[in-house]
């Protein structure tokens, strides 16, 4: 981005973060234009900027707090264009990125540590165990920031000293729903303290599980979630898209792309993330092999009179057949991490206009997309998303045609 070609220039930012030269080499915290000096130290660019969190580089929840805004949007599209050029494929159309803005995230698992009277909160240091408490976050909704404070209060009196705890906090329609792992509950006294923090910070659930499973211990209303203009159940700490905004844009292109018949089988599909927002006006078929998420779709979509048959089925087990996937007018699958090999091969074999593919990782997203394109299948285009602000965490959404 420099426009600078000396071997000492750093040219882009690789998948884990650090910056590459023109001759190959790798820095840490470095941006596109910064150069390594004679002396071996960096020299900062156009493109280098000052980190606006006074954890960062030290926090693990951010690696790339030294980019401006282009160099971010620029190391999003490429990481999906670098993951699909490494299966020989290039989409028609590389749209621009949708990044979220700061202090959007609206779910976050942290970690919890008690040393004598002082409990830490916050993410882990990077490449280590070590906790970073948070004084600040500039990636985090408020709302949920600003319940650490109280609840280093709270753990003080529920952790074992030199013990650790997960808290882990969703946005919801009713407010913060909060869910504290492996703290101890003993006593009326531990009880009604959770009661009272509970009721003062006004939280929309707290569901302690101390090894045991989960228990609710505070929910005024059940807690839900929305999609389409339709509330779900929300299980504690289920899957939600980082932030709302980043939904949005995963909905809008899905949307963008599907026919204007058919009905649409939405694979994968959690809570109804997709099967609401975008089957209003189609007949929808969604599967999800989590019990307790299939359960909630189910009962919000006939709740709301949606045209939807929800099926509690292992696609990686029992993918959807060529002749059950011909069935559908177009195809959503949002499979996690790892990516759905044995259900994208299925969709290769058949005869689906429009395959909609959802990915939270570029690398087997290239993958499933090899099988798709070989099956027949254009890659059409693909959007890349950065949810995870300067992280190097990034999705996308793919659309496919034959």
């Amino acid at each position: 981005m420099s426009g600078e070609a000396g071997a000492d220039v750093i040219v882009r930012v690789a998948a884990r973060g650090d910056g590459v030269t023109a001759d190959g080499r790798h820095l840490p915290l470095s941006a596109p234009g910064d150069r390594i000096g004679a002396d071996g130290v960096l020299v900062r660019g156009p493109h280098h900027v000052d980190p606006p969190c006074v954890h960062f580089p030290v926090c693990g929840g951010c690696q790339l707090q030294q980019l401006d805004e282009a160099s971010v949007a620029d190391f999003v599209t490429q990481r999906v264009t670098g993951a699909l050029a490494g299966q020989g494929i290039a989409a028609a159309n590389v749209l621009a990125p949708h990044i979220s803005p700061p202090r959007a995230r609206r779910r976050a698992a942290l970690r919890a540590m008690r040393q004598g009277g002082q409990v830490t909160i916050g993410f882990a240091q990077a490449g280590s165990h070590m906790l970073i408490d948070l004084m600040m976050c500039d990636v985090l909704n408020p709302r949920l920031f600003a319940l650490l404070a109280p609840l280093r209060g709270l753990l003080a009196t529920l952790l074992p000293d030199k013990r650790a705890a997960h808290v882990k906090l969703s946005l919801t329609d009713q407010g913060v729903d909060l869910l504290l792992e492996g703290v101890g509950v003993e006593g009326l006294a531990a009880d009604e303290a959770l009661g009272d923090f509970a009721r003062t910070q006004g939280l929309a659930r707290l569901t302690i599980d101390q090894g045991d499973g989960p228990q609710t211990r505070w929910e005024p209303e059940p807690v839900t979630v929305t999609f389409g203009g339709v509330a779900v159940a929300f299980p504690p700490h289920a899957f939600l898209q980082a932030t709302a905004d980043g939904e949005a844009a995963l909905v809008a292109a899905a949307a963008a792309a599907l026919p204007a018949r058919g009905a649409l089988a939405d694979l994968f599909c959690g809570l109804g993330t997709f099967a609401l927002a975008l089957g209003g006006d189609c007949a929808v078929y969604a599967a999800e092999a989590a019990r307790d998420l299939v359960l909630a779709l189910k009962g919000a979509g006939a709740g709301a009179g949606r045209r939807m048959a929800v099926e509690h089925r292992d696609l990686f087990r029992r993918p959807l057949s060529p002749a059950e996937l011909n069935r559908f007018g177009a195809v959503l699958i949002d499979p996690p991490r790892a990516g759905a090999r044995e259900q994208v091969m299925q969709i290769a074999a058949s005869q689906v206009p429009v395959a909609v593919y959802v990915s939270c990782n570029p690398a087997s997203f290239a993958r499933d997309a090899a099988h798709l394109v070989a099956g027949g299948y254009r890659l059409d285009s693909v959007l890349p998303v950065g949810q995870f602000r300067w992280s190097t965490h990034v999705e996308l959404v793919g659309i496919f045609r034959r």
